[in-house]
């Protein structure tokens, strides 16, 4: 049987190879529950938007087991204008780590501030992170930073309800693009639990959302950040299914446009 979520690839036009299902920080997701998805090819621990002890504790204990290359680590930061220099440390000193793989400019509305994009810069040069990526719902400012060489990772909102970078974002990728990484998959439940899906249909799983982002050529990864143990396991096995069939891909986009609709 295919293994689908530990086949590696590559993050765009960086070296870094990752497992189809990266993982975000939550409130209650247990050390050991990080521990599980590693072993099961996950390897992207995006220590974001939560830097939860829980994943700092899993992060520490695979790196002392004399793995830190195979654990992709990002680390992202929401200050602005000053302060990220501070912030990507802080973060690297509750690991205990020397660098991150991955230095993330947290939810940015406007391209980042020259002042800014030159504190990151400064601070891959004393080699405390490696990659420089940013997040957004602003598709066209995604658009716009795919082609700045300075960015090496983007972070957008991708799921069957909110197909926008289909036509906003995709076609204006450079041949050498950077790590697309999906977020907001199941479009916090709302793919799963929306009062607006016909009772005839069938209501999508976390897993099913998962591969149908990972069913795009464009995506490279996304991020799963389940609240238990138990849904972390149904969420590996589910998306371990592989790509989704084209039947498969036309019910999930029906289901996105009856959740999306007004």
């Amino acid at each position: 049987m295919r293994d689908w979520l530990k086949e590696r690839i590559q993050l765009g036009r960086t070296d870094l190879y990752a497992g189809r299902l990266g993982l975000g920080s939550s409130y209650t997701l247990s050390s050991k529950a990080f521990d599980d998805a590693f072993e099961a090819g996950c390897n992207f621990f995006y220590w974001g938007a939560i830097r939860t002890p829980f994943m700092a504790k899993a992060i520490r204990r695979i790196i002392r087991r004399e793995q830190r290359e195979d654990i992709i680590v990002a680390i992202q930061s929401y200050i602005r204008p000053f302060g990220v220099g501070w912030s990507l440390k802080r973060g690297l000193r509750r690991l205990k780590i020397d660098f991150a793989d991955v230095f993330l400019l947290g939810l940015y509305n406007k391209y980042p501030h020259p002042r800014i994009l030159a504190q990151a810069e400064e601070l891959r040069q004393k080699g405390l992170f490696r990659y420089l990526g940013v997040s957004s719902h602003d598709r066209k400012l995604l658009a716009q930073s795919a082609g700045d060489s300075r960015f090496d990772i983007l972070l957008l909102r991708y799921n069957a309800a909110h197909r926008g970078a289909e036509k906003d974002i995709f076609p204006y990728l450079p041949s050498e693009k950077p790590g697309i990484i999906g977020f907001t998959a199941a479009d916090y439940m709302q793919l799963s639990r929306s009062k607006k899906i016909p009772k005839e249909e069938k209501r999508p799983s976390a897993g099913d959302c998962y591969r149908f982002v990972l069913s795009n050529p464009h995506i490279d990864m996304t991020i799963t950040s389940p609240w238990n143990r138990r849904q972390m396991r149904e969420n590996l096995m589910e998306a371990n299914k592989g790509p989704m069939s084209p039947q498969e891909l036309e019910w999930m986009r029906r289901i996105g446009d009856r959740v999306y609709s007004r």
